[in-house]
């Protein structure tokens, strides 16, 4: 598969303070690409350097063959799109106006939306279920809701890479697996690039085709789920034990946690 976006050496923090550290990456095209690893291992640092939130200390991002810092925003933005942690707007849109606003990268200075930009983010509503939530205001929603708006909105853009930070985050199980089924569906149908941090170990087993293991600003381990989530890898990164079995239906890793006071030494 061609490579879309590829990372050489990359270090990247905030202030003086550096992250991530010397991170090299290829992405293919078509990859559901899942990034895990211990609270302040640098996943949603790496994520931001890719969708140029952040500038890298070193190193560079190609897109395409393209460093995306030689780029111009708004080509950029149509090629990628960012969904971040907490896709909150301070005001009262409606659903739909929140759609269309992914079609700004597309449009000229004073420009105003065609047919064709409105008939994208009516598609983009309907394919992530949200068109019966069309005239609704943004901040009437669930947070499930919310979410497929902000996924709505980042299709709009027609990007053939889409980053998301903790897509999850804050749902219950139910949504979550609206969302992850939702965004393996994109993947699968349109060969949409996705790239998403995912705190829940099992998620990234069960929704991606390739997962990094994020420690101390460094990938510990790169691969399939079956060959990233092992019991070793993650007591190595997260510093306790689990146990990791297949799901019995999906033959996925399945991780289980091992309480403290019922461990039994490993052999």
């Amino acid at each position: 598969m061609e490579n879309l976006l590829a990372i050489t050496a990359l270090s990247g923090g905030y202030h003086n303070n550096t992250i991530i550290k010397d991170i090299s990456l290829e992405i293919k095209r078509g990859d559901f690409l899942g990034i895990c690893g211990p609270n302040g291992s640098g996943k949603t640092t790496l994520l931001r350097l890719m969708s140029r939130v952040m500038a890298p200390q070193k190193g560079n991002i190609l897109l395409l063959g393209q460093d995306i810092a030689s780029m111009r925003l708004k080509e950029f933005c149509r090629k990628t799109a960012f969904v971040s942690q907490d896709a909150t707007i301070n005001f009262a849109f409606t659903v739909f106006e929140v759609a269309l606003m992914g079609r700004i990268p597309h449009l000229k200075r004073l420009q105003f939306e065609t047919e064709r930009d409105f008939d994208i983010a009516e598609n983009a509503l309907k394919v992530t279920d949200a068109l019966n939530l069309k005239e609704k205001r943004i901040d009437e929603l669930s947070s499930g809701e919310r979410q497929r708006v902000a996924i709505a909105k980042a299709l709009t853009q027609e990007p053939i890479l889409l980053l998301l930070d903790e897509p999850t985050s804050h749902l219950d199980i139910g949504h979550q697996i609206q969302v992850l089924d939702l965004l393996r569906k994109l993947n699968r149908q349109s060969n949409l690039t996705i790239v998403t941090v995912l705190h829940d170990l099992n998620l990234a087993g069960e929704y991606c085709n390739r997962v990094i293991l994020v420690n101390e600003g460094k990938i510990f381990k790169q691969g399939c789920p079956e060959e990233v989530l092992t019991y070793q890898n993650i007591e190595s990164v997260y510093k306790t034990a689990v146990v990791v079995n297949k799901n019995p239906v999906s033959g996925k890793p399945y991780v289980v946690l091992v309480p403290a006071d019922t461990l039994c030494p490993r052999n």
